[in-house]
Protein backbone atom coordinates (compact mmCIF):
# COMPACT_ATOMS: atom_id res chain seq x y z
CA UNK A 1 0.00 0.00 0.00
CA UNK A 2 1.17 3.38 -0.57
CA UNK A 3 0.10 6.63 0.89
CA UNK A 4 0.17 10.37 -0.92
CA UNK A 5 0.27 13.26 1.01
CA UNK A 6 0.44 17.13 -0.21
CA UNK A 7 1.80 19.70 2.27
CA UNK A 8 0.91 22.94 0.81
CA UNK A 9 2.72 26.31 2.23
CA UNK A 10 2.87 29.19 1.26
CA UNK A 11 6.27 29.20 -0.49
CA UNK A 12 6.12 25.31 -1.56
CA UNK A 13 3.57 22.67 -2.70
CA UNK A 14 5.52 19.02 -0.99
CA UNK A 15 4.31 16.07 -2.36
CA UNK A 16 5.25 12.76 -1.21
CA UNK A 17 4.57 9.11 -1.62
CA UNK A 18 4.59 7.48 1.45
CA UNK A 19 5.11 2.97 1.80
CA UNK A 20 3.56 1.02 4.49
CA UNK A 21 6.85 1.59 6.70
CA UNK A 22 6.17 5.38 6.57
CA UNK A 23 8.94 6.23 4.81
CA UNK A 24 9.10 8.69 1.35
CA UNK A 25 9.99 7.16 -1.48
CA UNK A 26 9.26 9.54 -3.76
CA UNK A 27 8.87 13.07 -3.52
CA UNK A 28 8.18 16.57 -5.79
CA UNK A 29 8.23 20.77 -4.86
CA UNK A 30 7.20 23.50 -6.96
CA UNK A 31 6.54 26.93 -6.22
CA UNK A 32 3.01 28.13 -4.52
CA UNK A 33 0.92 29.92 -7.37
CA UNK A 34 -0.45 32.72 -5.22
CA UNK A 35 -2.24 34.64 -5.81
CA UNK A 36 -4.00 32.92 -8.14
CA UNK A 37 -7.72 31.53 -8.79
CA UNK A 38 -8.87 28.38 -7.14
CA UNK A 39 -8.63 26.51 -10.75
CA UNK A 40 -4.85 27.20 -11.16
CA UNK A 41 -4.10 26.36 -7.41
CA UNK A 42 -6.02 22.94 -8.24
CA UNK A 43 -4.28 22.18 -11.39
CA UNK A 44 -0.71 22.90 -9.79
CA UNK A 45 -1.17 20.60 -6.71
CA UNK A 46 -2.34 17.70 -8.96
CA UNK A 47 0.95 18.36 -11.45
CA UNK A 48 2.85 18.08 -8.45
CA UNK A 49 1.17 14.63 -7.24
CA UNK A 50 1.58 13.64 -10.58
CA UNK A 51 5.34 14.58 -10.81
CA UNK A 52 5.60 12.67 -7.44
CA UNK A 53 3.43 9.64 -8.55
CA UNK A 54 5.44 8.86 -11.76
CA UNK A 55 8.96 9.02 -9.78
CA UNK A 56 7.60 5.88 -7.85
CA UNK A 57 6.19 4.49 -10.93
CA UNK A 58 2.31 4.94 -9.47
CA UNK A 59 -0.61 6.90 -10.57
CA UNK A 60 -4.00 7.94 -8.79
CA UNK A 61 -5.24 4.33 -9.25
CA UNK A 62 -2.46 3.14 -6.74
CA UNK A 63 -3.50 5.24 -3.81
CA UNK A 64 -6.67 5.28 -1.44
CA UNK A 65 -6.72 8.65 -0.81
CA UNK A 66 -5.31 12.07 -1.43
CA UNK A 67 -4.26 13.43 1.79
CA UNK A 68 -3.51 17.61 1.72
CA UNK A 69 -2.11 20.06 4.47
CA UNK A 70 -3.45 23.20 3.97
CA UNK A 71 -2.83 26.68 6.17
CA UNK A 72 -5.37 28.82 7.91
CA UNK A 73 -8.63 27.31 8.80
CA UNK A 74 -9.75 23.98 7.06
CA UNK A 75 -12.62 21.95 8.05
CA UNK A 76 -11.83 18.59 7.13
CA UNK A 77 -15.54 17.74 7.24
CA UNK A 78 -16.75 19.75 4.69
CA UNK A 79 -13.20 19.61 2.60
CA UNK A 80 -13.43 23.49 2.65
CA UNK A 81 -10.45 26.27 3.15
CA UNK A 82 -12.89 28.73 5.46
CA UNK A 83 -9.69 31.32 5.37
CA UNK A 84 -5.98 31.05 4.48
CA UNK A 85 -4.66 34.30 4.30
CA UNK A 86 -1.46 33.51 2.95
CA UNK A 87 -2.92 31.65 -0.03
CA UNK A 88 -5.35 34.40 -0.30
CA UNK A 89 -8.77 31.88 -0.29
CA UNK A 90 -11.60 32.38 1.73
CA UNK A 91 -14.60 29.41 1.65
CA UNK A 92 -12.29 27.39 -0.95
CA UNK A 93 -13.95 23.80 -2.15
CA UNK A 94 -10.88 22.35 -2.59
CA UNK A 95 -11.79 18.94 -2.01
CA UNK A 96 -14.60 19.44 -4.01
CA UNK A 97 -12.58 20.75 -6.87
CA UNK A 98 -9.67 17.96 -6.27
CA UNK A 99 -11.64 15.27 -6.61
CA UNK A 100 -13.07 16.36 -10.16
CA UNK A 101 -9.46 16.31 -11.35
CA UNK A 102 -8.65 12.80 -10.34
CA UNK A 103 -11.22 10.68 -11.09
CA UNK A 104 -13.26 10.94 -7.34
CA UNK A 105 -10.68 9.77 -5.23
CA UNK A 106 -11.00 10.50 -2.23
CA UNK A 107 -9.50 13.80 -0.72
CA UNK A 108 -8.92 14.37 2.80
CA UNK A 109 -8.03 18.57 4.04
CA UNK A 110 -6.48 18.84 7.57
CA UNK A 111 -4.71 22.10 9.05
CA UNK A 112 -0.93 21.54 7.98
CA UNK A 113 0.16 22.34 11.80
CA UNK A 114 -1.83 19.67 12.25
CA UNK A 115 -1.19 17.15 9.71
CA UNK A 116 2.93 17.64 11.14
CA UNK A 117 1.80 16.77 14.20
CA UNK A 118 0.18 13.49 13.02
CA UNK A 119 3.07 12.92 11.19
CA UNK A 120 5.38 13.41 14.22
CA UNK A 121 2.56 10.66 16.19
CA UNK A 122 2.06 8.30 13.22
CA UNK A 123 5.88 8.41 12.14
CA UNK A 124 8.32 10.42 14.32
CA UNK A 125 8.83 12.08 18.35
CA UNK A 126 5.09 11.14 19.21
CA UNK A 127 4.91 7.57 18.07
CA UNK A 128 3.23 5.35 20.96
CA UNK A 129 1.27 8.11 22.63
CA UNK A 130 -2.24 8.02 23.13
CA UNK A 131 -2.08 11.97 24.02
CA UNK A 132 0.41 14.09 23.04
CA UNK A 133 1.22 17.81 21.02
CA UNK A 134 3.57 18.69 18.84
CA UNK A 135 5.17 22.33 18.85
CA UNK A 136 7.23 24.20 15.90
CA UNK A 137 8.94 26.88 16.23
CA UNK A 138 9.81 28.85 13.05
CA UNK A 139 8.82 32.37 11.68
CA UNK A 140 5.78 31.75 13.75
CA UNK A 141 4.90 29.23 16.64
CA UNK A 142 2.55 26.51 15.38
CA UNK A 143 1.82 22.91 16.73
CA UNK A 144 -0.69 20.43 16.96
CA UNK A 145 -2.54 18.41 19.10
CA UNK A 146 -3.99 14.95 19.41
CA UNK A 147 -6.63 13.28 21.85
CA UNK A 148 -6.95 9.97 22.18
CA UNK A 149 -5.12 8.61 18.62
CA UNK A 150 -6.80 11.70 16.98
CA UNK A 151 -6.24 15.19 15.56
CA UNK A 152 -7.81 17.70 18.01
CA UNK A 153 -9.06 20.70 16.05
CA UNK A 154 -12.17 21.63 18.06
CA UNK A 155 -15.85 22.05 17.28
CA UNK A 156 -15.34 24.61 14.36
CA UNK A 157 -11.66 23.30 13.20
CA UNK A 158 -9.60 26.13 14.37
CA UNK A 159 -8.69 24.89 17.60
CA UNK A 160 -5.46 24.31 18.23
CA UNK A 161 -3.93 27.28 17.58
CA UNK A 162 -1.16 27.43 20.49
CA UNK A 163 1.00 30.41 19.62
CA UNK A 164 -2.32 32.96 20.16
CA UNK A 165 -2.38 32.22 23.59
CA UNK A 166 -1.44 35.63 25.68
CA UNK A 167 1.58 34.98 28.18
CA UNK A 168 2.54 38.59 28.79
CA UNK A 169 -0.76 41.20 28.76
CA UNK A 170 -0.53 44.18 26.79
CA UNK A 171 3.13 42.52 25.34
CA UNK A 172 4.49 42.84 21.85
CA UNK A 173 2.07 43.24 19.20
CA UNK A 174 0.99 40.17 17.22
CA UNK A 175 0.01 39.55 13.44
CA UNK A 176 -3.10 38.34 14.81
CA UNK A 177 -4.35 41.59 15.85
CA UNK A 178 -3.62 40.98 19.95
CA UNK A 179 -0.93 41.77 22.50
CA UNK A 180 1.62 39.38 23.92
CA UNK A 181 0.83 35.80 22.09
CA UNK A 182 3.22 33.50 22.82
CA UNK A 183 3.93 33.17 19.35
CA UNK A 184 6.13 36.74 19.35
CA UNK A 185 7.91 35.62 21.71
CA UNK A 186 8.63 31.97 21.59
CA UNK A 187 9.09 32.23 17.75
CA UNK A 188 12.59 31.92 16.24
CA UNK A 189 10.96 35.63 14.97
CA UNK A 190 10.52 36.04 18.66
CA UNK A 191 14.39 35.13 19.59
CA UNK A 192 15.30 37.47 16.86
CA UNK A 193 13.49 40.07 18.08
CA UNK A 194 14.74 39.52 21.76
CA UNK A 195 18.19 39.22 20.40
CA UNK A 196 17.82 42.80 18.91
CA UNK A 197 16.13 44.60 21.86
CA UNK A 198 19.00 43.58 24.16
CA UNK A 199 21.72 44.21 21.70
CA UNK A 200 20.76 48.34 21.70
CA UNK A 201 22.53 48.24 24.87
CA UNK A 202 24.97 45.98 24.82
CA UNK A 203 28.94 47.26 23.71
CA UNK A 204 29.23 47.56 20.16
CA UNK A 205 32.42 45.20 20.33
CA UNK A 206 30.67 42.32 22.21
CA UNK A 207 30.50 39.51 20.70
CA UNK A 208 26.73 39.67 20.22
CA UNK A 209 27.66 42.49 17.82
CA UNK A 210 30.98 40.95 15.77
CA UNK A 211 28.92 37.96 15.07
CA UNK A 212 26.53 39.64 13.09
CA UNK A 213 29.46 42.15 11.75
CA UNK A 214 28.05 44.80 13.76
CA UNK A 215 24.80 44.72 11.46
CA UNK A 216 21.84 43.85 13.31
CA UNK A 217 19.69 43.74 10.19
CA UNK A 218 22.15 40.27 10.08
CA UNK A 219 21.05 38.73 13.43
CA UNK A 220 19.15 35.03 12.79
CA UNK A 221 17.96 32.44 15.32
CA UNK A 222 21.40 31.11 16.10
CA UNK A 223 23.09 34.50 16.62
CA UNK A 224 22.38 34.82 20.12
CA UNK A 225 23.36 31.19 21.28
CA UNK A 226 26.77 31.62 19.56
CA UNK A 227 27.61 34.71 21.45
CA UNK A 228 26.54 32.57 24.66
CA UNK A 229 29.06 30.44 23.49
CA UNK A 230 31.43 32.78 22.65
CA UNK A 231 31.50 33.65 26.70
CA UNK A 232 29.28 36.84 26.39
CA UNK A 233 27.02 37.87 28.79
CA UNK A 234 24.40 39.44 26.86
CA UNK A 235 24.31 36.33 24.65
CA UNK A 236 23.18 34.28 27.81
CA UNK A 237 21.09 37.00 28.66
CA UNK A 238 19.32 36.31 25.83
CA UNK A 239 19.35 32.89 25.82
CA UNK A 240 17.44 32.64 29.12
CA UNK A 241 15.32 35.15 28.32
CA UNK A 242 13.88 33.08 25.30
CA UNK A 243 14.12 29.66 27.29
CA UNK A 244 11.42 31.60 30.28
CA UNK A 245 9.08 32.52 27.54
CA UNK A 246 9.26 29.42 25.40
CA UNK A 247 9.13 27.34 28.78
CA UNK A 248 6.28 29.23 30.34
CA UNK A 249 3.87 28.30 27.39
CA UNK A 250 4.85 24.64 27.19
CA UNK A 251 4.26 24.73 30.91
CA UNK A 252 0.75 25.96 30.09
CA UNK A 253 0.07 23.10 27.31
CA UNK A 254 1.03 20.64 29.46
CA UNK A 255 -0.93 22.08 32.46
CA UNK A 256 -3.88 21.68 29.66
CA UNK A 257 -3.83 19.12 28.22
CA UNK A 258 -1.09 16.35 30.60
CA UNK A 259 0.09 14.90 27.26
CA UNK A 260 2.28 11.59 27.13
CA UNK A 261 4.91 13.32 24.85
CA UNK A 262 5.46 16.73 23.80
CA UNK A 263 8.17 17.58 20.90
CA UNK A 264 9.72 20.50 19.84
CA UNK A 265 10.54 21.21 16.04
CA UNK A 266 12.19 23.73 13.96
CA UNK A 267 15.58 25.01 13.31
CA UNK A 268 16.12 26.12 16.72
CA UNK A 269 15.15 23.17 17.84
CA UNK A 270 19.04 22.25 16.38
CA UNK A 271 20.78 23.14 19.17
CA UNK A 272 20.04 20.17 20.91
CA UNK A 273 19.96 20.03 24.60
CA UNK A 274 21.53 23.27 25.06
CA UNK A 275 18.07 24.07 24.54
CA UNK A 276 16.10 21.51 25.62
CA UNK A 277 17.66 21.02 28.86
CA UNK A 278 16.84 23.76 30.31
CA UNK A 279 13.65 23.88 29.20
CA UNK A 280 12.82 20.80 30.62
CA UNK A 281 14.14 21.85 34.06
CA UNK A 282 11.97 25.14 34.04
CA UNK A 283 9.25 22.85 33.14
CA UNK A 284 9.54 20.34 35.60
CA UNK A 285 9.55 22.85 38.53
CA UNK A 286 6.48 24.96 37.06
CA UNK A 287 3.85 22.44 35.84
CA UNK A 288 1.09 21.57 38.03
CA UNK A 289 1.75 17.85 38.32
CA UNK A 290 5.61 18.22 39.28
CA UNK A 291 4.62 15.06 41.77
CA UNK A 292 3.02 12.94 39.41
CA UNK A 293 4.59 9.52 39.21
CA UNK A 294 3.75 10.06 34.99
CA UNK A 295 5.13 12.93 33.45
CA UNK A 296 5.11 14.26 29.77
CA UNK A 297 8.20 13.85 28.29
CA UNK A 298 9.50 16.76 26.10
CA UNK A 299 11.60 15.65 23.47
CA UNK A 300 12.88 16.97 20.29
CA UNK A 301 10.67 16.47 16.73
CA UNK A 302 12.12 13.59 14.48
CA UNK A 303 10.85 14.31 10.98
CA UNK A 304 11.79 17.42 10.04
CA UNK A 305 10.16 19.34 6.87
CA UNK A 306 8.84 15.57 5.97
CA UNK A 307 6.27 15.73 9.14
CA UNK A 308 3.67 17.53 6.94
CA UNK A 309 4.08 15.56 4.17
CA UNK A 310 4.04 12.17 6.27
CA UNK A 311 1.12 13.18 8.31
CA UNK A 312 -1.19 13.95 5.37
CA UNK A 313 -0.50 11.41 3.51
CA UNK A 314 -1.72 9.16 6.51
CA UNK A 315 -4.73 11.22 7.53
CA UNK A 316 -7.16 8.17 6.07
CA UNK A 317 -5.97 6.24 9.04
CA UNK A 318 -7.22 8.48 11.86
CA UNK A 319 -10.58 6.49 10.61
CA UNK A 320 -8.85 2.97 11.40
CA UNK A 321 -7.86 3.81 15.29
Amino acid sequence: MYYLGVDVGGTNIAVGVVDENNAIIAKASQKTPVPCSEEVFCDKIVEVCSEALGKANLTFDDVPWIGIGCPGTVNRATGIIEFANNLYFKNFKLREMMAERTNGKLVILENDANAAAYGEYQAGALAGADNAIAVTLGTGLGGGIIINHKIYSGSNFAGGEIGHTVIVVDGRPCTCGRHGCWETYGSATGLINTTKNHMQDAPKDSPVWTLVDGDISKVNGRTAFDAMRAGDPVGKAIVDEYIKYLSVGLTDMINIFQPDILCIGGGICNEGETLLAPVREYVDAQQYAMNSTKKTKLVRAQLGNDAGIIGAALLGKQEEE
